[in-house]
C-alpha cells in the first residue's frame, strides 16, 4: 500500500464527504465535516486526506477550541474516518501522527478527542478526568476516559482549569450523546 497524506482544499470536499460516508456507513457525520469546514469558529482548521495511490481512502479534521480562562492554544480531533477496505492496516493512525505534527508545528499546545478510549491512547490520548478541563457537555461518569487529551509541548495542564469552547457546529449537544 502506497499511502500519502496532504492537507486538503476546497476542490477535495467531494472527497472527503465520501470518505465520510462509507467510513461512517450513513451521511451525518459528512454532513458535521461539511459544517465545520464552513464554520469560522472552528478556525484554525487542520483537514487532512490519505491516499491509497489515487484513491482517498482516510480523512481526520481538528478544529480550534478555547478553554476558558486559558491562553492555551487548542485544538480537537473530530472525527477521523477511514473507508472500510482501508481499516486495520494503520492509515488511522497515520493520519493522527500526521495532524499532531502539523499542530505542534504551528504552536498548538493541547489536542482533545472524545473517542474510544483503547485506540486514541496508542497515539498520546490519555484521559482528561484528572485535570480540572471539562469537555462542552458532560461525559457520563462510565465514559470519562473517553474524553481524552495529548500535551503537544511543555504545558502544565494541572496550570489549566475551565471548560473546553469547541465551534458552533461542533457545540450542538447532538453531537455529544452516545
Amino acid at each position: 500500500m502506497n499511502v500519502t497524506i496532504r492537507q486538503t482544499d476546497y476542490n477535495d470536499l467531494p472527497e472527503i464527504m465520501r470518505v465520510e460516508e462509507e467510513a461512517f456507513g450513513y451521511p451525518k457525520e459528512a454532513r458535521l465535516v461539511n459544517d465545520l469546514l464552513n464554520d469560522p469558529t472552528a478556525e484554525p482548521r487542520l483537514s487532512l486526506l490519505a491516499f491509497n495511490g489515487d484513491e482517498a481512502v482516510g480523512h481526520i479534521l481538528f478544529t480550534a477550541v478555547k478553554i476558558e480562562h486559558s491562553g492555551v492554544t487548542a485544538s480537537i480531533l473530530a472525527p477521523l474516518a477511514v473507508v472500510p477496505k482501508a481499516q486495520k492496516i494503520g492509515i488511522g493512525g497515520m493520519l493522527i501522527n500526521a495532524g499532531l505534527r502539523y499542530l505542534k508545528k504551528a504552536g498548538v499546545s493541547l489536542v482533545f478527542v472524545l473517542g474510544h478510549p483503547t485506540y486514541y491512547p496508542k497515539y498520546g490520548f490519555a484521559p482528561v478526568h484528572p485535570h480540572a478541563i471539562s469537555a462542552p457537555y458532560p461525559i457520563p461518569e462510565e465514559h470519562n476516559d473517553a474524553w481524552m487529551m495529548q500535551i503537544l509541548d511543555d504545558t502544565e495542564p494541572s496550570s489549566i482549569t475551565g471548560t473546553v469552547a469547541v465551534s458552533d457546529q461542533l457545540g450542538k449537544p447532538e453531537h455529544w450523546r452516545e
